[in-house]
């Protein structure tokens, strides 16, 4: 049972890492372009007035849906244990909070999933668009929301492995 969840992990978090890196690549050519094209009017003295229209509405909710995916594919990676607080405590119980406290973003990555579903649903039903671009709302609040659940899945599988199945203590030596 604890392969198979890991195997899952590993595929989502795989998943997670493409989603994020295809969303980086994207705001990085979205912002070249227009970087690129301003530069062009300002060097040809408006002789040639290219834009790229809506950037940075664009870069922002690739911004919004590379964060989630990269939130989502190294959960288990993203807290800072403090020592001060666990270096006398073995090691297994240490795992254990640490899947405790995964919990608390398995239920974030569900109230962020349903709150972005609600809000797709509306944004469809009222026809919102977006400011600039004049794009529809209801897909990006829906894909936002699948990342969310990418997040709370992913959080839950790892608080799972850590409150579960714990790693036996390792001794001092390595062995």
């Amino acid at each position: 049972m604890r392969e198979g969840i890991e195997r899952a992990s590993l595929w989502l978090a795989w998943l997670g890492r493409l989603i994020a890196g295809v969303a980086l690549v994207a705001m990085l050519v979205v912002t070249i372009g227009d970087v690129a094209t301003r530069y062009l009017h300002r060097l040809t003295e408006g002789a040639i007035s290219v834009r790229v229209v809506g950037s940075v509405e664009l870069v922002s909710y690739l911004m919004l849906f590379a964060l989630l995916a990269a939130m989502a594919a190294n959960v288990e990676r993203s807290q800072v244990v403090v020592e001060a607080f666990t270096h006398a405590l073995p090691d297994s119980l240490t795992s254990r909070l640490h899947g405790l406290y995964l919990l608390g973003f398995a239920v974030l990555g569900g109230v962020l999933c349903v709150g972005l579903l609600a809000a797709a649903t509306s944004a469809a039903g009222h026809g919102e668009v977006t400011q600039d671009l004049r794009l529809p709302l209801s897909p990006i609040y829906a894909i936002a929301a699948v990342l969310s659940a990418l997040l709370g899945l992913r959080s839950l599988l790892h608080a799972l492995l850590g409150a579960c199945w714990a790693q036996p203590s390792e001794t001092a030596d390595g062995d």
